[in-house]
């Protein structure tokens, strides 16, 4: 995945409870644990949400919210 094709991020991945970063390249793939990603994780902060420092640097990179 390139800087010019990016992906889409949700907070809440269908199906789950847990309120926990998931990604996907398009919307044709099912989301999967931000962690499976380790092109793009971003250590977070001590006591910030489990993936907030990656969501922040993928929103700059145009990435989606869904």
């Amino acid at each position: 995945m390139s800087d010019t094709l990016p992906g889409q991020m949700t907070w809440k991945a269908p199906g789950t409870t847990d309120c926990v970063l998931h990604l996907r390249h398009n919307s044709s793939e099912p989301w999967r644990y931000y962690k499976e990603f380790p092109e793009y994780v971003v250590p977070d902060p001590p006591d910030f949400s489990e993936g907030y420092a990656t969501f922040v640097a993928l929103l700059k990179k145009k990435w989606e919210t869904v």
